[in-house]
This record gives C-alpha cells, sequence and structure tokens, in this order.
C-alpha cells in the first residue's frame, strides 16, 4: 500500500490579506470573528472567508486589506493582553489568599479571622492606595476559603514530604504525648530525614487525636500508621526519641519496644538507638536540688496577689507608688519550663515590696524576712537562671544532637567549678547569692550547703546522660571528625577516617564550613563515613518539636 504524501501545511504570510487569518500558538486563527481552524490548509481557510466574510470584504482592494489586517491584529493583541492581564490579577488574588491562609494556620488562630483582616485591608487601602480597592476586594478570605486553602497547603507540604522521603537513607522520629484543653490526648510526630546529599529535613509526619486509652500499643499503631502511610522503609529508621513515659519507653509493651519488634520481623539490619528527649531530662535533674519548700512558699504568695482580683489590683497600685522598676508579679506555671526562673527572679528582685504589701494585709511574713529563706531563694533564683539558658541552648529547630550534648557537658564542667567556687565562699557567678551574701555576715551564709547542692546535682546530670556519654565517641565523628582516636573508631569506618584526617583539603573545608555543614563535602569514595554522618545527622536530640505543637494545640 503507497503511502499518502504528507500535505505542505505552513501557513502562508499572504493569507493574511487574501483571507484576513494570522498565525496564532501553531493554529489559524480568523481576525474578523475570531474562529481557529483546526487544520492549516489553505482550502480550510479559504472556505471559511468566502462563506462568512467574503461579502463584507471583496470590495478592499490589497492596499486596502493590509490596513485592514494590521489594524486587526493590533485589536486582537490588545484583546490578548487584557486577558492576559486578568488572569494575572486572577492569580494574584488566589496567591495573596494562600499567604494570608499560611500566616492563620502558623500562627494558630481560627480560619474566620481572615474576614476580619480583609476588614482592615480594605480600610487601609481606601487610605493607601484607593485606586487598588478592586485587586484587594477580590482576594477572598472568608471562613470557608481560609479553610480550604489550609487543607489545600497541608496536602502539598505532604506530598512534598512525601516525594523528598523517597531520598532518605536514614531517618528517625520525635514522639509525644500530652493532652489539650478538653483533656483528648493529642499525639504529635515528627520525622528528620536525611538524604543522600546529607541535606536534613525536618517536619511534622502526624498529629493523632486519642480519644480513649493511651498505652505503648496503641501509641505504636497511630506511629506506624504514619510511617506507612509515607511509604517510609522500617529498615531506614535509625533513632527514636520519647518523653520518657512508661508507654512510651517500655521495652516489651512499650512503643520503644513495639518498634524493635516491628524492626525485626521486618528483617531490618539496623539497630535501633532510643534517647530519652534532653530537655525532659534537664528540667528532671533540677529536681535533685530538692528545694520545693522555697517553690512552694513563693507560689503560695504570688497566688495570693494574682488570685483576687482586688489585691492584684491593689498590688500593682502598691508597686506604682513605691516607684518599683517591676510592674507586676507573673504566675507559675508547671508545664512552662521557663515560667520557674522568672517567677523566681520577679520574687527576689520585689521581695521587700511583697513583704510590706502582704503586712498590709495582716499576713505573716516572718518566714519571708528569714535568713535562711532569703539565702535559699537567692540560690534557687541564680541556678534557675543558668538552667533556664541551658534549656534555652538546647530548644529550637534544626538542631544537632552533637551541639545538645556539648551545651548539657559545659554545664556539667560548670557545675564542677561554682561548686568549688562556693566552696571557696566566692559565688561570682551568682548574683543574687552576692547579694544576699553582702547583706548579711559572710558565717551565715550557707555556701558549704550550697556546694553539696551543686554537687548532687552534677550527679545527676551525669547519672540521666550516661547513655549520651557512652556515645561520646560516635558524637565526635560528626562534630570534630579530624580529631577522633582512629583506634575507638568502629572498625568499618577507620580507614576512610584515616584518609579523612590525612586530608589537608578536607580539613580546610571543615575549618571554612563548621562541623554541621561539613558532612555534606565527605567524597562519596568514603561511604561507610557518610552513612555514619547521615545516621547522626537524622538523629533528634529533644522531643521539643512535639511539645511545641502540643503547646499551640492546648493553648487554643
Amino acid at each position: 500500500m503507497v503511502k499518502r504524501k504528507a500535505e505542505n501545511r505552513s501557513f502562508l504570510d499572504k493569507w493574511e490579506a487574501e483571507y484576513l487569518f494570522t498565525y496564532v500558538k501553531d493554529k489559524p486563527v480568523c481576525l474578523v470573528c475570531g474562529v481557529n481552524v483546526a487544520v492549516s490548509k489553505e482550502y480550510n481557510i479559504r472556505r471559511h472567508y468566502e462563506t462568512k466574510h467574503h461579502d463584507k470584504y471583496k470590495d478592499l482592494d490589497m492596499t486596502q486589506r493590509s490596513q485592514k489586517v494590521e489594524e486587526m491584529k493590533r485589536s486582537l493583541v490588545s484583546q490578548q493582553n487584557m486577558f492576559k492581564k486578568a488572569t494575572s490579577h486572577s492569580e494574584a488574588a488566589v496567591k495573596a489568599s494562600y499567604i494570608v491562609a499560611a500566616e492563620i494556620a502558623k500562627s494558630a488562630r481560627p480560619f474566620n479571622e481572615g474576614e476580619f483582616m480583609k476588614k482592615c485591608m480594605m480600610k487601609v487601602c481606601d487610605l493607601v492606595c484607593p485606586e487598588k480597592k478592586q485587586a484587594f476586594s477580590n482576594v477572598s478570605l472568608s471562613r470557608n476559603t481560609v479553610a480550604d486553602r489550609t487543607c489545600d497547603l497541608a496536602t502539598n507540604l505532604y506530598d512534598q514530604l512525601m516525594e523528598k522521603g523517597k531520598d532518605f537513607v536514614a531517618f528517625s522520629l520525635a514522639v509525644d504525648e500530652s493532652c489539650d484543653a478538653s483533656d483528648t490526648a493529642q499525639l504529635s510526630v515528627f520525622i528528620r530525614g536525611v538524604d543522600s546529599n546529607l541535606c536534613v529535613t525536618e517536619e511534622l509526619l502526624g498529629f493523632k487525636s486519642m480519644h480513649g486509652t493511651t498505652t505503648g500499643k496503641e501509641i505504636f499503631e497511630e506511629v506506624s500508621k504514619c510511617v506507612t502511610e509515607i511509604k517510609l522503609p522500617w529498615d531506614k529508621l535509625v533513632g527514636l526519641t520519647t518523653d520518657g513515659a512508661p508507654a512510651m519507653c517500655g521495652k516489651k509493651s512499650g512503643l520503644v519496644g513495639m518498634v524493635r519488634e516491628k524492626m525485626r520481623e521486618e528483617n531490618c539490619a539496623g539497630e535501633l538507638t532510643v534517647y530519652h528527649c534532653i530537655i525532659h531530662q534537664e528540667a528532671l535533674c533540677a529536681k535533685a536540688l530538692k528545694m520545693e519548700h522555697v517553690m512552694t512558699t513563693v507560689t503560695q504568695v504570688v497566688n495570693f496577689i494574682r488570685a483576687k482580683g482586688l489585691n492584684h489590683r491593689q498590688f500593682k497600685s502598691f508597686l506604682e507608688e513605691c516607684g518599683s522598676e517591676y510592674a507586676d508579679v507573673p504566675y507559675h506555671t508547671e508545664v512552662r519550663w521557663l515560667s520557674r526562673g522568672k517567677v523566681l527572679n520577679r520574687c527576689f528582685e520585689l521581695r521587700e515590696e511583697i513583704c510590706q504589701f502582704l503586712e498590709t494585709k495582716w499576713k505573716d511574713t516572718a518566714e519571708l524576712r528569714e535568713q535562711k529563706f532569703l539565702c535559699e531563694l537567692a540560690f534557687l533564683c541564680d541556678i534557675s537562671s543558668h538552667l533556664d539558658a541551658l534549656n534555652l541552648q538546647l530548644q529550637g529547630r534544626g538542631r544537632i544532637i552533637t551541639d545538645m550534648y556539648a551545651a548539657v557537658r559545659a554545664f556539667k564542667t560548670k557545675l564542677c567549678l561554682w561548686e568549688n567556687q562556693m566552696l571557696q565562699g566566692n559565688p561570682c557567678h551568682f548574683p543574687c547569692c552576692q547579694s544576699i551574701k553582702a547583706q548579711i555576715s559572710t558565717a551565715v551564709f550557707p555556701c558549704a550547703q550550697f556546694a553539696e547542692k551543686l554537687s548532687v546535682l552534677a550527679a545527676e546530670f551525669s547519672r540521666r546522660f550516661a547513655d549520651f556519654d557512652a556515645q561520646k565517641c560516635t558524637f565526635e565523628l560528626l562534630s570534630n571528625p579530624f580529631a577522633v582516636d582512629v583506634e575507638n573508631a568502629p572498625t568499618n569506618i577507620q580507614m576512610e577516617l584515616i584518609e579523612l584526617q590525612c586530608n589537608d583539603t578536607l580539613k580546610s573545608k571543615y575549618d571554612a564550613v563548621g562541623a554541621a555543614q561539613f558532612p555534606r563535602f565527605i567524597p562519596d569514595t568514603m561511604p561507610q563515613l557518610r552513612t555514619q554522618a547521615a545516621q547522626m545527622l537524622s538523629m533528634f536530640g529533644s522531643t521539643y518539636l512535639c511539645d511545641q505543637n502540643n503547646s499551640q494545640e492546648t493553648s487554643n
């Protein structure tokens, strides 16, 4: 069978004047009515012209036709630009709507806030740029729109995470459970994954409401569902960080035990590394001081002032009359890590004003004026300030576990220094203690007692962070691989570690970019070192992100 020869279907310039057609986006378009002709053949174009427009334009000569074509082409371009502009404005309005919805979601505000924000926008527009009022009006921020936009954004983020998850060479999970304002248990699951380029992704994997019991089995089922839905292989799970609750860290019926059992069922070769949140452990260490009696007294005083509106108003007026630097005392909230130090410091600074105010209310202030209590209050203020500073160092997104461990090690060293200084009667890093010590006899100030408490606190830090101390060599592989003793390193990386430490170019790169960014520059010829770095980079040192997420939900 002979194939039919392909026809020449290129649009010819002469057809513009002859048939009033032009060529737009690979299609012949009639300049008169705007109709597209499917196939660029002269027969089709001529037929359309002769049946639709011939009678109207048959009397025009070629010059007039050319002028008419140019006029029509300008009109067509103008129409196209108008449609493009309208489309551009519409796209801008939609984009603005998504941006506002994202900000509302980030700040955990109700969806109907969008309507209020639009009213504010329109008021501002009337004064600043009234000619743009229609453009602002086109931005839809109704409650339903904001809800839909938020769902779209969440779906898109989840899809992005799923796509990134395909490239993960190692990932870890951080899991924490707490109750919201309605006493519903909320389970937060965060993932920290590292891809083949050693780039870290840290994102919320799941947020589940648990209306019944919260046993280890039920928590594991929710965590397992999160991992399965995002299609992550269990053999790439290298770390699990929890809040240390029995349902989390139980070796058999807890989340940790069940995750390990699941990994055995999946024939995973790697070992799961489990951590108890560093920040939680730091908070638990503070309880070793056993100074709850001081905190109880301070809390009772604050509650007396703040619990009743009349007392609170009178106290603020009293401070104003005294010309105090401070206007009020804050509440202490047990679940807020930093509130303890803030309350103690404020009460210490206002100790005299508080005593005077309580006396006007016929309250006994003998305990508050005792030298022993004032010394203990001063010590607790100072050590709480130091603990709060450590807590802040451990908080935040994207924290590398080696940096968090380094902060804890530094604090343990500081405790030894403070203990020695306290024994020498020179608490130079404890300003509140120095203030009280200057007011009373040096012999009365219990330096030895406080030095013992610092020793107890240091011992508690050592006990609780023993698991981290055992991995000191592993941490050094990430924080400073050039200082690691090769003989103490795992045998599978010793050869590569020697090559790394003898490479001056890599040493210069490490000095230039720092420990956090250096793993990306480890060459592919050192696969064992890259794998070790990927596993360490993926580790969560704390459940801070979970706590932050639960805190936002609880406040709502």
